[in-house]
């Protein structure tokens, strides 16, 4: 588990940001601000990244975010119906091209048998595309859970990007 590993997956997506002249913006729970943390420590972020949001509650969600509570009550917060929503508040509030929302179960508590601990939405978001959104089930202790969940947003991220560059060229 090495913080140097999302460093350079961050410092990739800025490059790609860059070349687009996008910008990038995060709303992270489970997180608690692991994936902002990662994009600040690249040198000259601050051209590409302008913002993040870190909702740990509900409320936050709703109150920042504009997340519906009706989805909250249906759904959960760990859904891919809330890290959807996420993800649109997070990029008009932000203003921003590119988002990632994040909401999961870190552990060690919290888990149940529907969703376990290391259970982890997350939702990605170009413009004004459709969200994409998934769930993973990613093993290990609070902070493998956290750090596994930034690398697959990153990931996930740039593999956005990349296939925008291609259907452009």
């Amino acid at each position: 588990m090495e913080l140097t590993d999302l460093e350079n997956l961050s410092s990739n997506l800025g490059a790609l940001l860059l070349e687009k002249k996008m910008f990038f913006t995060c709303a992270e729970s489970c997180t608690g601000g692991l994936l902002s943390q990662s994009i600040v420590s690249v040198a000259g972020s601050s051209a590409w990244f302008g913002c993040s949001f870190i909702t740990y509650s509900n409320y936050s969600k709703h109150k920042m975010l504009g997340v519906s509570k009706d989805s909250l009550k249906s759904y959960g917060a760990v859904s891919e119906e809330v890290v959807g929503e996420m993800v649109n508040g997070a990029l008009s509030e932000s203003r921003a091209n590119l988002g990632i929302a994040i909401s999961g179960i870190a552990g060690p508590g919290g888990g149940s048998p529907e969703r376990p601990v290391g259970t982890v939405c997350i939702a990605w978001k170009l413009n004004e595309g459709a969200e994409i959104k998934e769930t993973f089930l990613f093993h290990g202790n609070r902070n493998e859970v956290r750090y596994r969940t930034v690398l697959k947003a990153l990931e996930g991220a740039i593999d956005l990007l990349l296939s925008l560059i291609h259907i452009s060229e």
